[in-house]
């Protein structure tokens, strides 16, 4: 699979960058949308690590400098002169504030090149006042007034601030890197279920190894024991059991026989067996999912709009803070005033996070989309993961969502005039081209019969009704009741044998030519063996369920009646169901819409959440918001727990961001100096300021502990 090396800020989805880079809005490293396979390096990460291994050193010791006249003799006191010492601090400082912090300045000047106020904004005016000060001390000391000296009349100098500042703040911007690259973690895996190559089976017999991109729809594979399937297909000969653990979440292997469907990226188990290439490069179920995947990690949460508001307003804010701090305390402060006031400014700079704040919610939603990929649950944006945990209202369509989706024909009963075989016969004819299950099951028992279907011309579909078309010049009809009476009437004994078929859960089709009632076909199709379970645990879960089908009503209580579900809504045509919705979103509840087919994608696209099974149709899948790969509606339960889990994570990490900024500030603006005589050194605001990061990435991290 290619994709396209376009780089995006998980704080700002909007900013695309072909490459790595860093974010013109927040000045954070961009990351790859979709995240390379293997363990490729992050040159940000690389860069960041040599700055801070090459920059620790020399901050060290300017800290044991700083804190020489705490040592027995002051040992550096009776070696160097005090200017001499200073002009050490600066000559060591220099490259570790100037090369050390490089790109911290650089993504200080864009910020308000671009005026657009960020973490680095904050630390390029604290790091680079702290420097700035010292530097004109250590070189014009004479430029000082008094209110600037100490008892001895020296001015103070704060190299070591600077340089352990920067050295911290690399140090922050190590871990968070290391951090995020986490939550790419679950695409990673994913991408790299993918096998290298493919067996390919030639006219000869013989097999082929060749690279998997050469692959093409209509090849035929060879899949041997243990090897991860290429690419999606059909098995044609052979029987094997297949482990699709890695998409769907579920342990047990799955028996595969001709005629059923694999997906690349799965794992063969102990047979052999013969495929048809279906789908490849980009088309496959595996390259959906990573580019579904991809795309919901990026996209942003409905209660982040929220919080872009107050971040908006944050950096202003605190450059407020910091200068109102530095009036205060030249002012009203004890001597020496401006140094107080430059120290504790340059603190409330520092400490102060942003970064925090942005990343609270996107860094949960990146983990919580990949956990659910893991699952077998793709959530497609992040709006529907945030909803979901409020849906009250599920809508559930019958037949492949609650019901296997491959029926079977159970019987068939020929009005007088007619036979079975001839029923059978012209009911193929007009489904021959249709994909519907209905459809299929009707033409899988033809072919089992050896029965040929008839030439039907003329086909035309009216959905939730039937088809007609020309036999033998008559008008030939399949469908349902309505369509049989605006050709004529029903005979009271075939309605009968529909009603009894109807009762036991069997889905009725009339079919007439040249207006006469000719029979009727029943299918069943049978309810999947989770479903029951699925059931029981939305119930469970506080979840108002209702069957929405096109079927008979009386086919559907038979159904609904097995499945203990109390609501149906029957005899509901494809156009009905998103007025449906509309129904019941206008009553005041939150709806969710579970369905596979075509004919359920108005509905999908209408719900507050649009529940896709992964077994069902794209146009579906391309419609909902929630997609199940498997197909178990108990993946609605577990999408549920994760939306609740993403959901709390993010409130938490939203605490902790405004907790620890509206904490830090004050504190670092000396609001305890009155009482306590405590002040926060700019040192220490720095290792809080990137803990704070950390602390948030570290929390949604937490999250992969989630039992679905």
């Amino acid at each position: 699979m290619n994709h396209p090396a376009l780089h995006t800020c998980p704080m700002h989805p909007g900013v695309r960058r072909d490459g790595p880079g860093a974010c013109p809005e927040c000045g954070m490293a961009l990351e790859a949308r979709v995240p390379p396979g293997g363990r490729e390096s992050n040159p940000e990460l690389d860069d960041m690590s040599r700055r801070f291994w090459i920059s620790l050193g020399p901050a060290l010791f300017l800290l044991l400098v700083s804190m020489a006249d705490m040592f027995p003799g002051a040992p550096l006191g009776k070696l160097f002169a005090p200017s001499h010492l200073r002009w050490i601090q600066f000559l060591v400082a220099t490259p570790v504030v100037v090369w050390g912090g490089k790109p911290f300045f650089q993504r200080f000047w864009a910020s308000v090149v671009h005026l657009r106020p960020n973490m680095f904004t904050l630390i390029g005016l604290g790091t680079g006042a702290a420097y700035g000060f010292s530097a004109v001390a250590t070189c014009f000391p004479g430029w000082f007034p008094g209110s600037f000296r100490g008892p001895a009349g020296e001015v103070a100098v704060y190299f070591e601030s600077a340089a352990v500042i920067t050295v911290l703040v690399l140090l922050g911007q190590v871990m968070e890197l290391r951090a995020r690259s986490r939550t790419g973690q679950a695409l990673r895996s994913l991408m790299g279920l993918v096998p290298k190559t493919a067996l390919r089976h030639r006219r000869d017999g013989t097999d082929q190894e060749v690279m998997l991109d050469q692959v093409q729809p209509g090849d035929l594979l060879r899949v041997r024991p243990g090897e991860k399937i290429p690419v999606d297909g059909l098995v044609l000969e052979q029987v094997s059991f297949v482990d699709e653990s890695m998409l769907t979440g579920e342990a047990d292997p799955v028996e595969k026989s001709p005629g059923d469907r694999v997906t690349g990226g799965t794992i063969n188990g102990s047979g052999a067996f013969l495929m048809r290439a279906e789908r490849v490069g980009d088309q496959t179920l595996l390259a959906q999912i990573v580019r579904m995947v991809g795309e919901a990690q990026r996209s942003r949460a409905p209660i982040q709009r929220q919080v872009d508001v107050v971040a908006s307003y944050f950096v202003p804010l605190v450059i407020l803070t910091a200068i109102l701090t530095f009036i205060l305390w030249g002012s009203i402060g004890p001597e020496p005033s401006w140094v107080y006031a430059l120290v504790n400014s340059v603190a409330v700079l520092i400490i102060a996070c942003p970064c925090a704040l942005g990343l609270a919610t996107p860094m949960s939603i990146m983990v919580g989309t990949g956990m659910g990929a893991e699952s077998g649950i793709l959530i497609r944006n992040a709006e529907a993961l945030e909803i979901l945990e409020k849906v009250d209202l599920l809508l559930i369509d019958k037949t492949g969502t609650l019901t296997r989706g491959k029926p079977a024909l159970t019987g068939v009963d020929p009005a007088p005039g007619f036979t079975a075989e001839e029923i059978l016969r012209l009911a193929a004819g007009l489904e021959r081209s249709s994909e519907h299950p209905l459809a299929l099951a009707i033409l899988a028992a033809a072919r089992e019969r050896q029965l040929e279907p008839a030439i039907v011309s003329g086909i035309k579909y009216s959905p939730g009704i039937g088809l007609t078309g020309i036999f033998e010049g008559q008008t030939v009809a399949l469908g349902n009741r309505s369509l049989l009476e605006r050709t004529g009437r029903v005979p009271d004994e075939l309605l009968k044998k529909a009603e009894n078929r109807r009762r036991k859960g069997e889905t009725v089709i009339f079919l007439a030519r040249d207006g006469r009632a000719g029979g009727i076909l029943a299918v069943a199709d049978p309810i999947k063996e989770t479903t029951p379970e699925a059931i029981r645990m939305l119930r469970d879960d506080g979840l108002r369920i209702v069957m929405v089908t096109g079927d008979h009503p009386v086919t559907a209580g038979a159904v609904a009646r097995q499945l203990e579900i109390n609501e149906v809504e029957a005899g509901i045509l494809p156009a009905e169901k998103g007025a449906l919705v509309e129904k019941w979103q206008r009553s005041g509840h939150r709806v969710a819409m579970a369905g596979d087919g075509i004919n359920d994608s108005p509905a999908l696209a209408r719900a507050e959440v649009g529940i896709a099974m992964g077994t069902g149709t794209d146009i579906a899948m391309e419609s909902a918001g929630v997609t199940l790969v498997k197909g178990d509606l108990r993946g609605i339960a577990r999408a549920r727990r994760l939306s609740r889990g993403t959901m709390r994570n993010i409130r938490q990490n939203l605490f902790f961001a405004f907790f620890y900024n509206s904490l830090g500030v004050p504190i670092a603006a000396g609001i305890l100096y009155p009482l306590f005589g405590l002040l926060l050194n700019p040192m220490i605001a720095a290792a809080a300021m990137s803990l704070s990061s950390v602390t948030v990435i570290t929390n949604a991290l937490r999250l992969r502990r989630l039992r679905l």
